[in-house]
């Protein structure tokens, strides 16, 4: 429809410019040379010879502006548009020329202004000027039209074009205004609505999720008071037990039920931090709540450490003793060997060096280490969730400290960097 309206109104325009174009063409007419008017003001310049005065020439119907000249080229009287200069400008500007006569003699001439060219160049001018102007209607027609187009086509593209990069990066609270009165109106009412029903979507999809993270939370903070009691029995049970084979068992109980405990405290913590309520509380401490620590998971005494430095430290203490048992028992189950810890004072740190002895990492897996749910090449037929390293480092980041790993020729190195208040 309106494409047609476009085309309809540039035939109009044309149509009005041709018209116009005609009628100046037209209203341009060029005075004919009428003889009798011409003899007329002959008659009477020789009858008045020497005695023409401004008021000689009233009754003349003659149309073309002229001159009267005596030989001498004086303008003896001359009509407004004559502009007579030159004899010689007169006859290169094709101008009619008749000799006037007194006794038979010639005593001046009349020039009749040949102004053909004036009227052909002001024809030029009226009509490349109507020209230009009917170019700049229709140049401002044009641009009107192309304001028109942009804002009821181009416009409401465009910011399509911008909804639709938003939802594919998945923000779904820009809403996309409605306009009917655009091609697109339509269109934009169900890409909203298709907004609407994604971020319902959504909603409902990170509720889901969220109860069932929070099923996990709960039950995994549940089972854990079970397994606590199976180990406080199975502690009491091995002090109480005197023959190997109950011993045996109970230990293995015992060991089982540590296990269990662990896992299932990588997979609440893992939990919380996805519910992100892994809270943290950084106090100053001295370095000697590090030693209870260690001793808490000095299992048969296998842990050798050497005194810690005396200073003040920024950490958690209930974090920081999840962190060392994720560390000493990965030690315990991956290299089944004896624990030393070195600590040393180095760039406002307290560095501790956990090393054991057994076969260590390949070079290739210690960057991964710490990613969430990785596990290494050497886990083979032991229980884990590879949580254990990826929590400590959360614990040990968000307190400002760091951790890192390292092979050793005899062993396996893992070091605690803890932040000095």
């Amino acid at each position: 429809m309106r494409i047609k309206f476009l085309v309809a109104m540039i035939i109009i325009v044309f149509s009005i410019g041709i018209s116009v174009s005609i009628l100046i063409i037209n209203n341009k007419t060029i005075p004919k040379v009428n003889l009798v008017d011409i003899n007329d003001v002959i008659h009477v310049a020789e009858k008045n010879w020497g005695q023409i005065r401004g008021d000689t020439f009233h009754t003349s119907d003659m149309e073309q502006p002229f001159s009267i000249i005596n030989n001498e080229e004086t303008v003896l009287y001359q009509t407004p548009g004559s502009d007579f200069s030159h004899l010689y400008e007169a006859i290169k500007n094709k101008d009619t020329i008749i000799d006037v006569k007194q006794h038979n003699e010639i005593v001046g001439k009349l020039i009749i202004r040949n102004n053909e060219q004036e009227i052909i160049q002001q024809l030029k001018s009226e009509l490349v000027t109507f020209i230009v102007l009917l170019f700049a209607l229709l140049l401002i027609s044009s641009l009107l039209y192309a304001a028109y187009i942009y804002r009821v086509l181009l416009k409401p593209f465009q910011r399509l074009q911008i909804f639709a990069a938003n939802v594919a990066k998945g923000h779904l609270d820009f809403p996309l205004h409605m306009d009917k009165n655009n091609y697109f109106g339509a269109f934009t009412e169900s890409f909203d609505i298709m907004r609407e029903e994604l971020a319902t979507a959504r909603q409902k999809e990170y509720e889901a999720n969220r109860s069932k993270k929070e099923l996990v939370a709960t039950l995994s903070h549940d089972i854990k008071t079970p397994v606590a009691t199976i180990k406080a029995v199975s502690e009491l049970l091995l002090v109480q037990a005197n023959a190997k084979k109950i011993l045996k068992q109970v230990n293995t109980i015992y060991s089982k039920a540590d296990q269990i405990n662990l896992l299932v405290t990588d997979m609440f913590h893992s939990t919380l931090e996805e519910l992100q309520q892994l809270k943290l509380s950084i106090t100053e401490q001295s370095s000697e709540v590090l030693v209870p620590m260690i001793e808490d998971v000095n299992y048969h005494h296998q842990i050798h450490y050497d005194p810690i430095p005396q200073c003040i430290i920024l950490t958690d203490p209930v974090r920081m003793q999840q962190v060392i048992d994720n560390i000493i028992s990965n030690s315990y189950k991956y290299a089944g060997t004896s624990i030393s810890v070195q600590s040393q004072i180095n760039e406002g740190y307290l560095e501790l060096y956990i090393h054991d002895y057994g076969p260590g990492m390949r070079e290739e897996e210690l960057p991964l280490l710490f990613n969430k749910y990785y596990r290494g090449t050497n886990v083979e037929g032991k229980n884990g969730s590879g949580l254990g390293l990826y929590i400590s480092k959360y614990f040990i980041e968000n307190t400002l400290g760091q951790i890192d790993c390292y092979n050793r020729k005899d062993g396996f190195t893992v070091v605690l960097k803890i932040k000095l208040a």
